[in-house]
């Protein structure tokens, strides 16, 4: 009689990541970042404290993928909404998904001012570098030199100016205790991003103020790519100008690490 060998289940879908179809571009990140942050839910045992704030842009959509409370914010102010979710229901783990256009455009104002309160509240923010739902325009983090709908001839930094780096700016504010940039291009850098995205929440969890985990994505339809060109073109270009690396971690994080 043969042996018969005892199951072991070594992958499948995180409790916290909705059975569904993606409306996403093919080759997009948007959804290895949604699968991450569902699986660092499941890890924690947060799903049903935890609240998203869902943005505009391309992932204005996230609520139909990630299975725990969301919230939809307008245009920029994701980052007001979870303070105010934040002060009334201090036993949540709240988080804002915002992508650059409604990061570091219309909702920059919310962001720095979020960050330098020290809100106890966690953003994942993904920098494409690019409009991707209305079209592929300039963003605020767009290369010079990029193509773009609005800048065909590529950004123009005498006229549109530099792109703004979201972590460099962040980290000089008070409030902030935990803002890293990383990416999600490969195995190594996603295992990386989900390390960060769950220091984040635990961060957020101890009580220790505004954390943020940039991730440098990709853009395949707008970049006018396929999604291998769009990685490669994101390693040789958007690292150049966002290198991956912590930009700040408080000592009272460091120490909270350090009991992992």
């Amino acid at each position: 009689m043969a042996e018969v060998k005892e199951e072991k289940i070594v992958f499948q879908r995180p409790k916290a990541l909705c059975d569904v179809v993606t409306h996403y571009c093919p080759g997009c990140l948007h959804g290895v970042v949604h699968r991450v942050i569902a699986e660092v839910i499941d890890e924690l045992g947060i799903q049903e404290i935890t609240v998203g704030i869902a943005p505009v842009g391309c992932s204005v959509l996230a609520y139909n993928y990630i299975a725990t409370d969301f919230a939809e914010a307008a245009h920029g102010r994701a980052p007001a909404m979870a303070t105010g979710m934040k002060r009334v229901h201090p036993e949540l783990v709240v988080f804002t998904y915002q992508g650059d256009g409604d990061l570091a455009a219309i909702g920059t104002n919310e962001l720095i001012h979020a960050a330098t309160r020290g809100e106890n509240i966690t953003t994942i923010f993904i920098n494409n570098a690019i409009y991707g739902m209305t079209g592929g325009q300039m963003a605020p983090t767009t290369l010079p030199g990029q193509v773009t709908t609005s800048t065909p001839r590529g950004r123009d930094t005498k006229l549109a100016g530099f792109p703004v780096r979201v972590c460099e700016l962040v980290s000089t504010l008070e409030g902030a205790a935990y803002i890293v940039r990383r990416s999600a291009y490969n195995p190594s850098e996603i295992r990386k991003l989900k390390a960060a995205i769950k220091t984040a929440f635990q961060v957020q969890m101890a009580g220790l103020g505004y954390s943020l985990v940039e991730v440098v994505s990709n853009c395949p339809t707008n970049w006018g790519m396929t999604p291998l060109e769009s990685l490669k073109w994101l390693q040789e270009n958007m690292l150049a100008y966002y290198p991956l690396g912590d930009y700040k971690v408080k000592d009272s994080v460091k120490e909270l690490m350090a009991k992992k």
